[in-house]
C-alpha cells in the first residue's frame, strides 16, 4: 500500500519504527568494529615501522592499497551472494572472518606476514558494508535513508575514535601485538550479537509499488547503471576522490604529529582519539540530516554540500602542517574531520536511492570498490612514496611536505562535485516532467 507521495507503507512481514534503529546501531556498531579494524595499523605505525624496519612505501602500502586490492575485489561478489541470500547472516560471518585476521597481525614477524594478515582482513570487511547497506534500505524509506546511513556511517569516526584511543593506549602499556590481539579477540564476540538482533527483512518492502516487479539484474546491468546515469558514475568517482585526502589524511596524520609535533601514542590515545572521533562524527550525522532535509525539494544538494565542505576543508592543510605545536596542530584538524566526511552519507543516499531493491547490495559495493580502489588504496600510498621520494632532500621532515601535495586533489574533488549535480538536478527535472505528462 502506498501513501500520498508514492512511498510505500511498511508492510507487516517486517518491524519498523524504533527497532529500525535498534537495527542501524547494531550495524553501526559492527561497521565501528570494521573499520577499527582497519584504521589500527595507521594508528600503530610508527611502532611497527621501528620493529618490522619497514619503509613509508611499505606502511602505505599496508594501510592502503594491498588492504584495498583484497576489500574491493571481494566486494563485489559478496554483494552478489548478498542480493540472493540472507545478509544478516553475511554480516556475521564477515565479522568473524574479519577479526581472526586482525588478531594474526599481532603475530607477525615481517612485511610479508603482516601483508598477509591484511589481505584477509580485506576479504573479511568486503562482506560488511554493502549487505548492512541493504539491509537499511529495506528498514527505512527513501526519505529518511541519509539519515539512517549517516547513523551507519558513524561507525567511521567511532572507529577512528576507539582506534587511536585502545591501539595507542594498550600499545604504550603492553605493545601493538597486545593491541591487535586483544581488538581480533573483541569482534569474535559482536559476530553472534548481529544474529541475535538483526532480523533478515523483505527486500524493497518501503519503495514504490512495482519496485520489484522487474527481473533481478545482473552485475553488469548494474555496473552499467553507473555509466547510464552519470548521476551514479560522478557520485562514485567524486566519493573516491574525497576519498583519497580522507584516507590519506587519516592513514598519515597520527605518525604526523608523532614525528612532526612530538606527541606520544598515550598523547595520540586521549587527544588525536577524542577531537578526530568527535568532530567526524558530528560531520557524518550533520550531512545525513542535511542531505534529507535538502535533497528531496533539489537533489543537486546530495553533491554541493559535501562539494563546498571540501572546498572549505582545504585552509587547515597548510595551516596543521605550519603550526608550531601538536596542540595548535591538533585544533587543526577539527576543520578536515567535521567537513570532509560529509560526502559518505550523501554519496549512499544517491546510490541505494538510485537503483533497484534488488541491485542495492551490488550497487553498494561498486561504490565502495570505487571509494577504497581510488581512495583508500590510493591516498595513504601516495603520501608515503611521496614522503620516501622527499626523504633525500627533506630528511624527517619529508612527510610534512609530501602531506601538502594533497592540496590539488580537494580541488578537483569540488569540480567533480559540481559536475554530480548538475546531472542530480536535471535528472531530477526530467523525472518531474515525466510525471506531468498527460496519460494519452
Amino acid at each position: 500500500m502506498a501513501t500520498d507521495d508514492g512511498m510505500a507503507r511498511p508492510h507487516r512481514d517486517a518491524p519498523t519504527g524504533r527497532y529500525a534503529y535498534l537495527v542501524a546501531g547494531t550495524l553501526a556498531v559492527a561497521y565501528t568494529c570494521n573499520f577499527l579494524d582497519r584504521q589500527f595499523l595507521s594508528v600503530l605505525a610508527e611502532p611497527v615501522k621501528r620493529d618490522l624496519h619497514l619503509t613509508d612505501t611499505q606502511l602505505g602500502l599496508l594501510t592502503g592499497l594491498m588492504f584495498a586490492l583484497f576489500y574491493t575485489a571481494f566486494g563485489i561478489p559478496v554483494a552478489v551472494l548478498a542480493d540472493r541470500s540472507n545478509r544478516v547472516r553475511i554480516v556475521a560471518a564477515a565479522c568473524t572472518l574479519w577479526s581472526l585476521f586482525t588478531a594474526a597481525c599481532g603475530f607477525a614477524g615481517s612485511f610479508v606476514v603482516l601483508a598477509a594478515a591484511r589481505i584477509g582482513v580485506g576479504v573479511g570487511e568486503a562482506g560488511g558494508s554493502p549487505p548492512s547497506y541493504s539491509i537499511l534500505s529495506d528498514y527505512f524509506p527513501p526519505h529518511r535513508r541519509g539519515r539512517a546511513l549517516a547513523l551507519y556511517s558513524l561507525g567511521v569516526p567511532f572507529g577512528s575514535l576507539f582506534g587511536a584511543a585502545s591501539g595507542g593506549w594498550i600499545a604504550a602499556h603492553f605493545g601493538w601485538r597486545t593491541a591487535f590481539k586483544a581488538l581480533g579477540a573483541s569482534g569474535l564476540l559482536l559476530a553472534p550479537l548481529i544474529l541475535l538482533v538483526v532480523r533478515e527483512p523483505r527486500r524493497g518492502r518501503l519503495d514504490p509499488p512495482g519496485a520489484m516487479s522487474r527481473p533481478r539484474a545482473s552485475v553488469a546491468s548494474a555496473m552499467l547503471a553507473f555509466v547510464r546515469k552519470p548521476a551514479l558514475g560522478l557520485t562514485a568517482l567524486s566519493a573516491g576522490l574525497t576519498a583519497f585526502v580522507g584516507y590519506a589524511l587519516l592513514n598519515w596524520t597520527p605518525a604526523f604529529l608523532i614525528r612532526e609535533k612530538g606527541m606520544t601514542l598515550i598523547e595520540i590515545a586521549v587527544w588525536y582519539s577524542t577531537v578526530s572521533g568527535l568532530t567526524t562524527a558530528a560531520g557524518t550525522w550533520l550531512a545525513g540530516w542535511l542531505v534529507d532535509r535538502l535533497g528531496p525539494a533539489r537533489p543537486a544538494a546530495y553533491a554541493l554540500v559535501p562539494g563546498f565542505c571540501m572546498l572549505l576543508a582545504l585552509p587547515f592543510l597548510p595551516a596543521m602542517i605550519g603550526a608550531h605545536d601538536w596542540r595548535t596542530a591538533l585544533a587543526f584538524v577539527v576543520g578536515p574531520s567535521l567537513l570532509i566526511i560529509t560526502y559518505l552519507p550523501a554519496a549512499l543516499a544517491v546510490i541505494q536511492n538510485g537503483v533497484e531493491p534488488a541491485q542495492r547490495a551490488v550497487a553498494g559495493s561498486i561504490l565502495l570498490f570505487i571509494l577504497n580502489l581510488i581512495g583508500l588504496g590510493g591516498g595513504p600510498l601516495f603520501v608515503g612514496a611521496i614522503s620516501d621520494h622527499l626523504k633525500p632532500r627533506f630528511g624527517e621532515h619529508a612527510l610534512m611536505h609530501a602531506l601538502l601535495w594533497l592540496a590539488p586533489f580537494y580541488v578537483l574533488t569540488f569540480l567533480c562535485q559540481l559536475a554530480a549535480a548538475w546531472f542530480l538536478e536535471r535528472d531530477h527535472t526530467a523525472r518531474r516532467t515525466l510525471s506531468l505528462e498527460p496519460v494519452t
